[in-house]
């Protein structure tokens, strides 16, 4: 009895299948071959069992572009991984080098990210990028294609809480005097850049963080390992112990890295307690601002501005500042108003505008990617007004309305209207209510000062 084309699918379908079922649960790299063994497709997996298993069931819906080459696969291969970020550069490598026919349809400049470190520069800066070939990268070096921008955007931020390297665009020189006087972004202050723009780390030193990083991305990270504690043994021996420490706290880092990597998946911890409404995911939520607001880069650090008086009495002004969309308490301001009016909200906006931000002005800091100003277009208009006496601009200011909630966006004369649910509004509306809370919070405090000294 002849077997037609569907039932051998079938068939060979459930003998994947249960191969797949043997597979380690460990992170990954699998290839998918057809009736030629040639690799057709190359993909990563946190868990190498469920994910290849997930191509064999009858209900897999890979959508339009890949689904026809669910009836071509006729074997696979598994590489096993030391963790995920080590499958996500070595399927950037598969695939460049294979060239896969069910990959390769994205890979383009235009579509697919690339990672550059800026070589040339005396302080190298890591970027993600879909243009490596932009005169701005020349003798950059550069890895990939990677399949996923933000997983591969998640990769570069926890890295860099290891090695400490700059994702900003300032072009940084080591000789420059105004090093001394420039204020680093609040990166440095949660330990994730070593500030070279504020002379807080020597040219000699930064390029070996950046040499070690390159390494951690080029082998195995048991190798690696064992090439670190190699070195640290010896600067020790040399008595540089400095420098012992930093290879110290690296390996340590390092060794932790999946740990981290899996408590923040799992809890999307939130960094300060005291905000009790929060979005609760605020990786989809950037993700979600950025296409909202149509911003390139991705979103690190943002800050909202709110207002608060009460009944003509003492009017304050609030600064919180949420980094990597979590709240990080250090960067709150609060502010007692001094020139406006009691119920002049414009004024006490511009006021705090300007002073927040004047130093960014004049090019001694660093802006906030997002500056969220707590109000309608007149409050928005009221931000850009200060923000045109200064000398240099920053990159995004909007404003959220109360009630309505809608997104008043800079150079835009229509508001943005989105669905409860959107992850971006969300996030607005954390940081909204967060600045909210700490200037009633402030207020609360003048006026029982102002009680007690009637």
């Amino acid at each position: 009895m002849m077997c037609s084309a569907g039932d051998r699918t079938t068939v060979s379908r459930s003998r994947l299948s249960e191969r797949a079922k043997s597979l380690p649960s460990s992170p990954g790299v699998y290839l998918l071959k057809d009736a030629e063994d040639s690799v057709i497709y190359v993909g990563k997996a946190g868990s190498l069992r469920n994910r290849v298993g997930s191509y064999f069931v009858a209900s897999a819906d890979l959508g339009s572009n890949k689904q026809p080459m669910l009836d071509l696969i006729v074997d696979f291969d598994v590489i096993e991984c030391e963790g995920e970020w080590e499958a996500l550069l070595m399927e950037a490598r598969l695939i460049k080098d294979i060239r896969p026919r069910f990959n390769t349809m994205q890979l383009d400049d235009k579509t697919f990210p690339y990672l550059a470190i800026t070589m040339r520069d005396d302080f190298p800066g890591v970027f993600i990028t879909r243009t490596p070939a932009d005169p701005e990268y020349k003798g950059a070096k550069i890895y990939g294609p990677f399949t996923s921008v933000n997983a591969l955007r998640e990769a570069i931020h926890l890295l860099e809480r290891v090695f400490k390297y700059r994702t900003c665009t300032l072009s940084i020189k080591a000789d420059d005097p105004r090093n001394e006087r420039f204020r680093p972004c609040l990166l440095h202050s949660i330990g994730q850049c070593t500030a070279p723009c504020a002379n807080r780390i020597t040219k000699a030193k930064y390029r070996q963080d950046i040499q070690r990083f390159m390494r951690f991305l080029e082998s195995k990270r048991s190798v690696m390992l064992r090439e670190f504690r190699a070195e640290m043994a010896e600067a020790s021996e040399a008595q540089e112990y400095e420098k012992a420490a930093v290879l110290r706290d690296q390996i340590h880092a390092i060794e932790k890295l999946d740990e981290r990597e899996k408590r923040f998946r799992e809890t999307a911890d939130i960094w300060q307690p005291e905000v009790t409404v929060f979005a609760a995911d605020p990786a989809a939520g950037l993700r979600s601002l950025r296409k909202i607001v149509g911003m390139d880069n991705a979103l690190r650090c943002m800050e909202a501005i709110d207002i608060a008086h009460l009944q003509g009495g003492e009017t304050v002004g609030s600064k919180v500042c949420f980094i990597d969309g979590r709240p990080f308490k250090d960067g709150y301001r609060r502010y007692k108003i001094k020139t406006a009016a009691a119920s002049d909200d414009y004024m006490a906006i511009r006021e705090v505008v300007s002073r927040r931000y004047r130093d960014a002005g004049d090019g001694s800091e660093l802006y906030p990617d997002v500056i969220l100003i707590d109000g309608g277009l007149g409050q928005l208009h009221a931000a850009l007004e200060a923000f045109d006496q200064l000398e240099t601009k920053p990159p995004m200011v909007i404003s959220l309305a109360k009630k309505e909630e809608l997104i008043y966006v800079q150079q835009r004369s229509e508001p943005i209207k989105l669905g409860r649910e959107n992850a971006g509004l969300k996030l607005c509306q954390a940081m909204r209510d967060e600045a909210h809370r700490f200037a009633q919070h402030y207020h609360h405090i003048l006026r029982r000062k102002a009680t007690l000294d009637e």
